[in-house]
């Protein structure tokens, strides 16, 4: 070899080895970048299509409930895992054999299946989502070539009616036949927090759809759902709906809510409606009012109940003491209109307690005439009523209408005073009352204690104050004169032995079009116990009792039993 054959032939080794060196730069960056960089995206694509899909979907987060003597939540809303029926159709040998096979066990039309089944273009085809045990077994026994099985999530709630209208359930909205969302109650409250994001990919595809190979990917993986831990405990939520079950069916009532509260932070510790629901077969419901939660939502006229707010109102203002006195005839005459006590007696000389014990009609109105109508709506709206509590729930704000027009009649100011003519929701009632047992501060109503992320945090909902409503003396004479009713007037069925407990019975006219209807009424009773220093606030109302006309014979015997648990659960000696 001659000196310039060899030099040519060491240029061209140099050449190769620059080459080859190069070369295995790019495939060591290359199957760096697969096995790191997008070592999710083709984990996920090394097994099938559906897998892939699946690991796009993100996991929708739990409700769970506590009580007070278990540190581990119950579930009220998780995940089952259930099967996906799906077909790789250039796997299928005998497309008629598996058609008929599957309509027969999925009850599907087999016509509808066959080009399903034979579309050649396509990778992936589902068929039926949910499918039961039995239906698994059997398309695991038929051994079908080209047609799987893949685990996929569906809601589950496991204590079925329990809790029913605050939770919700998980369903097809308007928009979509193939998107599931929260509807109603919690799960559409929270659906963005619950739901997480789904992951997404995005790459370069022909003109049939298909990726091209060796195309850039943009893989982003599902960010999974938060879940939620309510403030709802569980055992007292099992009574109040048992014991609100019960007293709706013993006085064929049409429907009833109870609302527990912690009155001194505000946290929810049993929301009951009846008639309630089983969110796992939703669809099985025909009358869809009952997907409500009635509890925040329900429009009603309070009646008596509100004669605590119009009370403390004037003790407020120093305007009345508990021994304050006013001239009882049994009747106002409004423009041509008489308003009757609702014992249709005159109790001559009576006081403020009084008012409250026999819960008199025309003692509410006294005292609204004293306030005045601007301070007397003033002291409405501080109450809470005519506006939204703000609790994590979908809810109605009532109306104050009739004694905030501008063209307000006279008789309206009145009926308000004692609870007709304007409306308010249940929650909004119990949230009024939380000024009286709090010391004259509303705290917020909530109900969810945490929102825990994936990864573990949590971030804790603080109590908070949401105004001052009056001052603690008038809420402490409020107090009184509410003990006075359960020991000596209309409340002594809500009364609990060794106790002493505040409250309040309400009976109120139910109006439909602007006219009262005959024979049906609310009756609700609200109170706190024990009164010097109270663990709970409760709300019970029954909707249109067929047996009994007042509130004393339906909703505070039920409040009674109720509260008789909570002391007992709690271990609170008697007082007395």
């Amino acid at each position: 070899m001659t000196a310039e054959q060899k030099k040519s032939f060491n240029v061209r080794l140099i050449g190769f080895k620059i080459f080859l060196g190069l070369f295995i730069a790019l495939i060591s960056l290359r199957l760096f970048i697969i096995s790191v960089s997008e070592h999710g995206y083709y984990q996920a694509l090394a097994s099938n299509q559906h897998d892939f899909f699946q690991a796009l979907v993100a996991k929708r987060g739990d409700i769970l409930v506590t009580d007070k003597y278990s540190q581990t939540p119950y579930p009220v809303a998780t995940n089952a895992q259930k099967n996906l029926v799906y077909v790789v159709p250039k796997e299928i040998k005998d497309s008629k054999n598996v058609a008929a096979t599957l309509a027969k066990i999925l009850t599907l039309n087999e016509s509808d299946l066959l080009p399903k089944i034979t579309d050649k273009q396509k990778n992936y085809v589902a068929l039926a989502h949910y499918i039961s045990d039995d239906q698994t077994n059997q398309i695991n026994s038929a051994k079908l070539a080209g047609v799987y099985l893949s685990p996929e999530q569906a809601r589950y709630y496991p204590e079925n009616d329990f809790l029913s209208q605050v939770l919700g359930f998980i369903g097809y909205n308007a928009n979509s036949a193939t998107v599931k969302v929260g509807l109603y109650g919690l799960e559409k409250y929270f659906q963005k927090t619950l739901a997480g994001s789904d992951g997404r990919v995005a790459t370069e595809a022909d003109l049939k759809g298909n990726w091209i190979t060796g195309s850039k990917r943009d893989f982003v993986p599902a960010q999974d759902g938060s879940s939620l831990k309510l403030t709802i405990d569980r055992s007292i939520e099992y009574e109040a709906e048992k014991v609100l079950s019960d007293a709706i069916k013993k006085h064929g009532a049409d429907s009833g809510n109870v609302i527990v509260e912690n009155p001194k932070t505000g946290a929810i510790l049993a929301m009951a409606n009846y008639p309630s629901f089983d969110p796992n077969a939703f669809n099985k419901v025909t009358d869809l009012s009952v997907f409500l939660n009635a509890a925040t939502t329900e429009n009603y006229e309070p009646g008596s109940t509100m004669k605590a707010v119009t009370l403390a109102a004037a003790l407020d203002q120093g305007l009345i003491t508990p021994q304050t006195t006013y001239q009882d005839t049994g009747e106002v005459d409004i423009a041509g209109h008489k308003i009757e006590n609702s014992d249709h007696k005159s109790h001559g000389n009576a006081t403020m307690t009084e008012v409250i014990d026999h819960s008199l009609n025309t003692g509410a109105i006294w005292v609204e005439q004293q306030l005045g109508n601007n301070k007397f709506v003033s002291y409405l709206k501080k109450f809470g009523f005519g506006q939204a509590t703000n609790i994590e729930l979908p809810e109605s704000v009532g109306d104050l209408g009739n004694v905030t027009g501008k063209n307000s009649a006279q008789i309206n100011f009145y009926t308000a005073a004692f609870g007709q003519g304007i409306s308010t929701t249940p929650i909004q009632m119990l949230q009024s009352y939380d000024a009286l047992a709090n010391g004259g501060k509303m705290m917020q109503p909530y109900i969810v204690d945490q929102v825990i992320a994936p990864d573990g945090k949590i971030t804790q909902t603080q109590p908070a104050v949401k105004t001052d409503v009056v001052s603690q003396q008038a809420a402490t004479l409020m107090t009184a004169m509410l003990v006075d009713d359960v020991e000596n007037g209309y409340g002594k069925a809500a009364g609990v032995k060794g106790y002493f407990i505040a409250g309040k019975t309400g009976t109120a006219q139910v109006a439909q079009k602007g006219v009262y209807v005959a024979n049906d009424n609310i009756g609700s009773f609200i109170g706190y116990g024990p009164a010097q220093d109270p663990a709970f606030l409760m709300l019970v109302k029954i909707n249109n009792p067929r047996d009994v006309n007042f509130a004393e014979s339906t909703a505070a015997p039920a409040f009674g039993e109720i509260a008789n648990f909570i002391l007992n659960y709690y271990q609170i000696p008697p007082s007395r």
